[in-house]
């Protein structure tokens, strides 16, 4: 391969096309000042993205999930407590409680971890499976899958009934200690398989680990709640109670959802995935022998059929994207006409779909619920997205996303699986191929 370093007189011919440019000194001034985005933002863009949709569904006051990194959980908890604001009229502002599934969460990615790590104590620390484990041993994120594997084990509460502090709302500390731990608990855990321990001894190490871990959460996010009183009044100022309660059957009897029935579907257009075809990834999950993460790819003209059905029978509709591309979170806009860099620089940025995920530029890195479409001829324009990032971003909270948006940056959707077609229930239920745990569509929102 030819290889060749960067010469002087190479550098004075950069220079002598950039003073070529009659434009450099002005555009040098703007970008210099305002920087790129500010410098390459398209008005008209931002114009057309009026936050008016032919379908707009009721959802309530928008969440804030604050410093931390829990959008998943939020966004899956939004389009629960809208069958609590229809069938028992409770107050917009009403939220069912973050920290409570968290709280389990962050317990059972922690046992998922020290599982990992059992099951490549066989694996030198330099192998990539081990080195991918070890880099992140949890952390805010999650996917759908996993969100309904915290659910059917423990339900749900409402915020009151375990609310949020200091370490919820603000995660950094607790991440790092609770990573530090965990990687403390992996060189035991693989000195003692390196020393052929017995599995009693092993489980009872475990066990011990676990049980500092749960001391360790109980005393940033608070003890989890075992039972409490549901009580409200609705928005017909009349007084509800349900005493005594577990968050499994708040759950059963307030939520009602089959979470069976809601299943993952992804857009990935790389070549290592066929349409129609289901997958899994290796590694990623929460809950031993819980619920799998299971996608299922389709093409992105029929995910926008799915959750446009979805919309049209008043449910709202969970989905993945990447939401710092072409956006600007403060008006609320996500557009792919938002920015020009490459009109600014005068170059091609341009990638696909594929090519940006298999060339590490983008991947899901934040989870949403659309509650809105506008339909144009039949034909989605621009679609409401309800954020959990407070009232003072967007409209109240609320983003708009142009279509050609979804097309590039949005790869996941969670549908009701009644809407699927007869071909794409049956592929669903393939058993799935099973990814590398560092493949982009294992990414966490």
């Amino acid at each position: 391969m030819l290889t060749s370093e960067i010469k002087l007189d190479e550098i004075n011919q950069f220079q002598e096309d950039l003073n070529d440019k009659k434009d450099s000194k002005v555009i040098e001034r703007a970008v210099s000042h305002q920087g790129i985005l500010a410098s390459s933002e398209d008005f008209d863009a931002e114009s057309k993205m009026d936050p008016v949709f032919s379908i707009d569904l009721s959802t309530g006051k928008v969440a804030d999930q604050k410093q931390s990194g829990r959008c998943w959980m939020f966004a899956a908890l939004n389009t629960m407590r809208i069958r609590l604001m229809n069938e028992l009229k409770v107050a917009d502002d009403f939220e069912l409680s973050q920290n409570y599934t968290n709280f389990w969460d962050k317990f059972e990615k922690s046992n998922y971890f020290l599982e990992n790590v059992l099951k490549t104590a066989d694996k030198s620390l330099d192998s990539r499976k081990v080195s991918w484990l070890m880099q992140t041993p949890q952390q805010d994120g999650g996917q759908w899958d996993m969100l309904c594997a915290l659910i059917e084990k423990y339900g749900i509460v409402p915020k009151y009934a375990m609310p949020e502090t200091f370490s919820s709302e603000k995660s950094a500390q607790l991440n790092k200690y609770l990573n530090l731990k965990l990687r403390h608990d992996a060189t035991i855990l693989r000195e003692l398989v390196a020393d052929k321990a017995s599995d009693n001894k092993i489980a009872k190490t475990k066990e011990k680990m676990l049980t500092e871990i749960y001391r360790m959460l109980s005393y940033t996010l608070g003890e989890p709640t075992k039972k409490f009183d549901f009580e409200y009044r609705d928005k017909d100022n009349n007084y509800h109670i349900d005493q005594n309660i577990t968050p499994q059957d708040f759950f059963k009897k307030y939520v009602g959802v089959n979470l069976e029935d809601y299943v993952s579907l992804i857009n990935s257009p790389t070549d290592d995935k066929p349409f129609n075809q289901t997958y899994t990834i290796e590694m990623l999950g929460n809950v031993v022998n819980g619920r799998q993460v299971k996608h299922l790819n389709l093409e992105m003209s029929e995910l926008k059929k799915l959750a446009i059905k979805q919309l049209q029978n008043g449910e709202s509709v969970w989905f993945g994207s990447d939401v710092g591309q072409s956006s600007n979170s403060k008006k609320g806009i996500m557009d792919t006409h938002l920015y020009a860099p490459d009109e600014l620089f005068n170059t091609d940025l341009s990638l696909s779909k594929a090519e940006r995920l298999d060339y590490s530029e983008s991947l899901m890195t934040h989870a949403m619920v659309i509650t809105g479409v506008d339909l144009v001829d039949g034909k989605p324009t621009k679609w409401k997205v309800e954020n959990s990032w407070g009232e003072k971003v967007g409209t109240k909270g609320y983003f708009v996303m142009s279509d050609d948006w979804m097309d590039e940056f949005v790869y996941q959707f969670v549908i009701n699986k009644k809407y699927l077609t007869e071909d794409q229930q049956k592929a669903q239920k393939q058993d799935p191929i099973v990814l590398k745990p560092w493949d982009p569509m294992g990414a966490l929102a």
